[in-house]
């Protein structure tokens, strides 16, 4: 064997190892680089269900049932009212404490809402007191204030699919002699997870079956009460 063909052996050698060694590296790097884009993928997903989880109990708190469209979640969000709860004064003031216990004490025979308008007078009076009082808001001045990046038209979506449609359903299913209003909003690993390896998408979905488990991600149920839980929780 002369020097050239030992030299070009050695190379097609090396060039051989370098290759088995990339298809080993890349074999080993592709699970873990689809959890770490999975996850990354599923933080996002989580929220937007969460979001839509937080609409939906605001939307129970007014109608008295879930909706089965986002849409009309979207439609509330932006013109619907809610009442929430304001207290005057505080329970650790003890004259504010003292002052409210006579006034309820000499307007015993009153219904609570003239009670709360004279404790209103005494406040408005300049008395110090402790009540509560409803008030409605619109909906979009009292959720998410606190997320810069909330967007309300892309609630409906499943992130990274293209702009497939998020699932949700609702119901009202009868326990223990009770009609319980539920709902359940759920986002596919298989429309999250686009474009990514499809064998371990359809690894992932076979390990969710195994657990007896929704193949992919879901808040809510309307099969049975869970209290509106995700099962990524």
């Amino acid at each position: 064997m002369n020097k050239a063909t030992k030299i070009i052996i050695e190379i097609a050698l090396l060039a051989l190892i370098c290759g088995l060694v990339y298809v080993l590296y890349s074999n080993i790097m592709k699970p873990v680089n689809f959890n770490k884009e999975k996850e990354t993928r599923q933080a996002v997903a989580v929220q937007r269900l969460k979001d839509i989880r937080t609409l939906q109990v605001a939307f129970k708190s007014v109608t008295g049932k879930f909706n089965s469209s986002i849409d009309s979640l979207k439609q509330f969000y932006e013109g619907g009212q809610m009442e929430i709860v304001m207290q005057i004064g505080s329970m650790d003031d003890s004259l504010a404490v003292m002052n409210t216990e006579a006034i309820k004490k000499a307007n015993k025979k009153l219904k609570p809402e003239q009670l709360t308008a004279k404790l209103q007078e005494a406040y408005a009076a300049g008395q110090k007191v402790v009540f509560s009082t409803v008030t409605k808001v619109p909906v979009r001045d009292t959720l998410f204030n606190n997320r810069p990046d909330f967007c309300i038209d892309s609630l409906k979506y499943i992130p990274f699919s293209g702009k497939e449609a998020i699932q949700m359903e609702s119901a009202i299913k009868m326990v223990s002699g009770v009609p319980v209003p539920l709902f359940e909003a759920r986002i596919p690993w298989k429309s999250l997870l686009k474009g990514m390896d499809r064998q371990l998408i359809i690894n992932l979905n076979a390990e969710s079956r195994d657990l007896n488990r929704y193949e992919g991600l879901q808040v809510g149920s309307v099969t049975a009460p869970n209290n509106n839980a995700g099962n990524w929780e």
